[in-house]
């Protein structure tokens, strides 16, 4: 019998529920748990995984359940049907729907048809982001267009954004596993090995631990393609690995890391320089990450950083201040510094990246490099984040911009051009920002070059 044990306990679960009552004030919530997925026939699906809001609320991790939280009666409903004796056969037995029900605080327990008695086109209800989840939402509430209620959307984004300490236990027991992963990848990666090898390490870490990834993760010596997932290069003297990968603890919580190292047990004098640019960027935007600053101003403090180092190493040219303002930066600087993380790698971007990562007081930019900014608000105590600064040398957008003559006051195009095949540097962390500041989740990772290398060689 699978176990069926919940994360957390079935007060907390009853807590949740309660507070988002409160912060709705009337009507009917409709949560909608995941079904499996078919990859190419009915019976053979990917791993399941739960909503991560079900999760949230609900907690249990099993697919077709859904729940209707009826906030004027403050009572919760799950809807779900025990398994068959053909089920028990083929799949094991299980607890029953109400016994796994009891242990997240919820007395009803009702048929999955069921539902059609309770909901109406009043429910409130969020985004869908599998098709059959629209298929549900029409066919239950009977409704020609889908409207998310905005008020659940933000009320939802406010209570999951502040992690509780049990939410953090278990973020720091994710990504503890995540630095474990990486620091394997790193011990075992040789000249002469294909990138997909790597990645096989990483998986075996994972599944060595009862864990999976917490998305598809990055590992390649073409580190200036932001998220590539092709592993076929293999892997020569001089490379330049970039991994970025996490690991998915089993309670759902995620982890989010990124290492840039080098094939080979020492880095070249260039990498070097790169790299050094990049790890001051992370630790003053590690040290600026405070309640009340906005990530956004965190995001320019690692930018100048970069501008800074850059015109040092002679690439660019003029004050960094003036270089960030207009933008110039971005040619190796071209994403966000970071993002929430919690029960989803991108924490609730199902929900909206704007809503979540942005509030009243700031709104999106559609300027390069700052409209891929996913996390801009004021940062608060219990906000979990990833701080992860980079520079990349890509040859197409170099081209491009030396074709257009752009920013040609502060880039120095001539000597870019000697280091276009250079690849990428990204350093990851994970933190939880405290009253004091930016606390690192899980084990601590080597990131200065001094630190990888001795891990490479050891």
């Amino acid at each position: 019998m699978k176990s069926s044990k919940l994360p957390f306990s079935a007060a907390e679960y009853t807590d949740r529920r309660k507070t988002l009552m409160s912060n709705m004030e009337s009507g009917k919530i409709l949560l909608l748990g995941n079904c499996n997925a078919s990859i190419n026939f009915e019976d053979n699906y990917y791993n399941f995984r739960q909503d991560s809001n079900f999760l949230y609320y609900i907690g249990i991790n099993e697919p077709n359940l859904n729940a209707i939280i009826d906030v004027d009666k403050g009572e919760t409903i799950l809807f779900g049907d025990d398994i068959s004796i053909d089920h028990i056969i083929w799949m094991g037995n299980q607890a029953k729907l109400s016994d796994q029900a009891s242990l997240a605080g919820i007395e009803r327990v009702l048929s999955t048809t069921s539902i059609f008695d309770y909901v109406d086109k009043e429910c409130h209800y969020l985004p869908p982001y599998r098709s059959v989840h629209t298929i549900q939402l029409e066919n239950y509430l009977e409704i020609p267009e889908i409207k998310p209620s905005l008020k659940l959307i933000l009320s939802i984004i406010s209570q999951r954004n502040t992690k509780s300490e049990n939410e953090i236990s278990l973020l720091h027991k994710a990504t503890s596993l995540t630095a474990g992963m990486h620091a394997e990848v790193i011990k075992n990666a040789k000249p002469g090995m294909t990138e997909y090898e790597l990645i096989g390490h990483a998986n075996k870490y994972a599944w060595d631990n009862n864990a999976t990834w917490s998305f598809t993760p990055i590992l390649t010596r073409d580190g200036q393609i932001l998220h590539n997932h092709n592993y076929h290069n293999k892997l020569a003297d001089g490379d330049l690995i970039l991994f970025d990968g996490g690991i998915e603890h089993s309670s759902g919580y995620a982890g989010d890391m990124t290492r840039t190292f080098p094939i080979n047990s020492k880095y070249s004098d260039i990498q070097k320089s790169l790299y050094n640019i990049v790890k001051a960027a992370h630790d003053v935007a590690r040290d600026a990450s405070k309640p009340k600053t906005y990530y956004k101003d965190v995001h320019l403090m690692a930018a100048f950083e970069i501008a800074k180092g850059m015109t040092e190493l002679g690439f660019m040219n003029g004050d960094p201040e003036e270089i960030v303002d207009e933008g110039a930066h971005a040619i190796f600087f071209p994403h966000g510094l970071g993002h929430m993380i919690g029960l989803d790698v991108h924490d609730m971007e199902n929900l909206g990246e704007t809503f979540v990562g942005y509030d009243q007081t700031i709104r999106k930019s559609d300027d390069f490099g700052l409209k891929s900014l996913r996390l801009a608000r004021p940062l608060e105590a219990g906000f979990a984040i990833t701080i992860e600064p980079g520079i990349y040398i890509i040859p197409h957008l170099i081209d491009l911009w030396k074709s257009e003559n752009k920013h040609a006051e502060f880039i120095n195009y001539e000597e870019l051009d000697k280091i276009k095949n250079f690849g990428g540097i990204r350093i990851e962390n994970d933190y939880i920002i405290r009253e004091g500041g930016a606390e690192l989740l899980g084990d601590p990772l080597v990131y200065d070059i001094e630190g990888i290398e001795k891990l490479k060689s050891s």
